[in-house]
């Protein structure tokens, strides 16, 4: 597994009121949030960037407004409710 490293000045921790703990899953967090949203990641390999369940990331995704669901076009949607 690959490491990655990034500078976060001590301004923005005290601004945000976060320790570096937090401000560690606060960057975790994003980039799977944004490996997901832009480079369509599988939500396995995101909720293990995150450091979360599936479950739990799937409810992160949903509290930051992306859907797990795509479709090509209503008429797709209609037929999978149909379907449901």
């Amino acid at each position: 597994m690959c490491q990655i490293a990034i500078n976060i000045p001590n301004e923005v921790l005290y601004d945000t009121k976060m320790n570096i703990d937090e401000a560690n899953q606060f960057a975790r967090c994003a980039v799977a949030l944004g490996y997901y949203t832009q480079s369509g990641v599988s939500i396995g390999y995101c909720a293990q960037i995150a450091g979360m369940t599936e479950k739990e990331f799937i409810k992160y995704l949903g509290q930051n407004h992306v859907s797990i669901f795509h479709f090509d076009s209503k008429e797709e949607f209609v037929e999978e409710l149909n379907n449901a």
